[in-house]
């Protein structure tokens, strides 16, 4: 099923349509320099993502970013998103789903993982231990995890916080990444995905 919703291109747009939004978003606001309150204008960064579908269109391979217009000022905001974390090169959903798929792992599981994806192991334990140690102890999580009714176990993220989500396999990715999304900026607080 999961393999399925990667490799699914009308996913990602749904992706990409909500990150143009979070960027019109901060658009609006304009600089948040609070000397200048500029406009602010396109400043995308290109990427290469990896672990999506390979026939994504136009666009999947830019990180929406934006820049004070102003001479002088040109303080640049880059709105949060839902299909980058930071600086690591798969799709956000793709490090979701893989570490998800990790709890309770084993040999045969792990395998699958890093043929479907073309990554080692040593990737996919980083990913791990950065849910289960700097994502489960950063101060957002503690701000963040109080707003589910029932405890969030830390020992099993981002598993167990899908499943805090109802709806299609596709409604709890989203739901996931909208809830971490402020922590793709360089302004989030208390923890970045290094």
């Amino acid at each position: 099923m999961c393999q399925k919703l990667i490799a699914d291109a009308r996913f990602f747009d749904f992706l990409l349509q909500i990150d143009q939004d979070l960027a019109r978003m901060a658009r609006a606001k304009g600089c948040r320099n609070l000397d200048c309150g500029g406009p602010l204008h396109s400043a995308n960064y290109p990427r290469k993502p990896r672990g999506g579908p390979g026939n994504l269109g136009p666009g999947h391979d830019i990180r929406f970013s934006l820049c004070c217009a102003l001479e002088g000022c040109r303080c640049r905001v880059t709105p949060p998103s839902v299909r980058f974390l930071g600086r690591k090169v798969y799709f956000a959903a793709v490090i979701v789903l893989a570490t998800a798929m990790l709890h309770g792992p084993n040999a045969q599981r792990v395998a699958r993982i890093r043929e479907w994806l073309y990554v080692s192991w040593d990737t996919l334990d980083r990913w791990r231990r950065w849910w289960r140690d700097t994502f489960a102890k950063s101060s957002f999580w503690r701000a963040t995890r109080g707003r589910f009714a029932s405890p969030v176990d830390a020992a099993t993220l981002p598993y167990s916080l899908l499943a805090r989500f109802g709806g299609t396999h596709e409604a709890r990715i989203v739901c996931a990444l909208r809830l971490i999304c402020p922590l793709t900026t360089t302004s989030a607080p208390g923890v970045q995905f290094a």
